[in-house]
């Protein structure tokens, strides 16, 4: 069998959600099957790291597809006229989009409706691209394969999708995120925050992550205990950040945030388990990839009552309405005063996170791309 996979999120030190997805599920399918042929679809020059084994030819098909315009021209038109030639089987799109040109069996992935539920956080004319072709997409698909039981439900609901074209894999943490010994704390707590304990949280600067209630809640959290604990924030500048950027400089506990920008894995991996909790209290989530970094971590998780978090958490964290900072104050108050919940969180957390697998998700995956190369 041949299989075609969309890349182009495969990119050294960007890769956050979508591309840590690509990266763990089929480093191990590519290992498992090396009877099979792989082909990564690259849009720009890719890193040697991403050539998991000698059964991947990679193609790298311009021009960059970053914005609407040149989506549609590289998924309908680049794409599929490089394929050709190669004549794959089936071809993977992780990232939500697909083409509509081609004649190939498409496994669609995709992560969430965000851009339903909270339009005003990404920018106009992606917003204008989504609502148009979403539907489209889905509908092209032979197969859709979901992050989670709530995306699930939610495609089923806003596109009337029926239920068996749709399957659910979850993601899972990375192996470096595990527990450290405690003079492993104490450096990375002597490096980052001068040698404090911190609340932590983990994803890009963007509307989306909640950032502005968190900073209130903190200011409560200050407020109310004394405490000299600092808020680490590790994840790069994504999009309209500058509110807060220019918040940070008049806030009151400003010398007690530090944002470390984007971090290589094993860095996150060691602040993740150094860290006293993740409070992470985004908006909207397909899946809620730190909430099991950090269980696996054995650190405590404070984060949202809302879309896919409360399916990730399970019984094992903490959850508050991201609107009410409040909430999330008393949560971090709590956790702070109550050595025996916190205890219990991050032993329940272990159990939690260890339903979540990536060698699960690979096998997964395998059987759904198998079946749709025999459709």
């Amino acid at each position: 069998m041949r299989i075609a996979i969309n890349a182009i999120f495969l990119q050294k030190d960007r890769l956050e959600g979508y591309g840590h997805y690509v990266k763990e599920v089929f480093s191990r399918m590519v290992t498992q099957h090396p009877e099979h042929e792989f082909i990564f679809v690259y849009d720009r020059p890719h890193n040697e790291e991403f050539n998991f084994g000698t059964n991947i030819t990679s193609i790298i098909v311009p021009p960059a597809a970053r914005h609407p315009l040149a989506f549609k021209y590289w998924y309908d038109v680049k794409a599929p006229l490089a394929l050709r030639s190669l004549k794959p089987d089936v071809w993977v799109q992780p990232y939500g989009f697909c083409s509509l040109s081609t004649h190939i069996p498409q496994v669609l992935l995709v992560h969430d409706l965000a851009f339903l539920h909270y339009p005003q956080f990404i920018p106009w004319y992606h917003r204008i691209y989504y609502k148009r072709f979403t539907r489209k997409f889905l509908n092209k698909a032979k197969n859709i394969v979901t992050v989670s039981a709530f995306t699930k439900a939610d495609i089923i609901q806003q596109y009337a999708m029926p239920d068996k074209k749709i399957s659910i894999v979850h993601g899972a943490a990375g192996k470096w995120f595990h527990p450290v010994p405690w003079q492993v704390k104490e450096d990375c707590k002597d490096g980052f925050s001068d040698g404090r304990e911190y609340f932590l949280f983990t994803g890009g600067i963007h509307p989306r992550k909640n950032l502005l209630n968190l900073l209130k809640a903190f200011s409560l959290f200050k407020k109310w205990q004394k405490s000299n604990m600092k808020l680490l924030v590790a994840g790069r500048l994504a999009w309209q950040y500058d509110d807060i950027v220019e918040k940070l400089k008049t806030y009151k506990y400003r010398d007690d945030v530090v944002l470390l920008g984007y971090l290589p894995d094993e860095q996150l991996a060691r602040i993740t388990a150094s860290a006293y909790a993740l409070v992470y209290p985004s908006y909207f989530e397909g899946f809620g990839l730190p909430i099991v970094e950090a269980m696996q971590s054995e650190v405590p998780v404070i984060t949202s009552n809302t879309s896919s978090m409360p399916e990730i958490g399970g019984d094992a964290a903490l959850y508050a309405d991201p609107q009410d900072p409040d909430a999330i104050a008393k949560h971090m108050l709590n956790l702070y005063r109550d050595e025996s919940l916190r205890s219990g969180l991050i032993e329940a957390g272990k159990q939690q996170a260890a339903k979540f697998s990536w060698d699960t998700a690979a096998q997964q995956l395998w059987q759904i791309i198998s079946d749709t190369a025999k459709k």
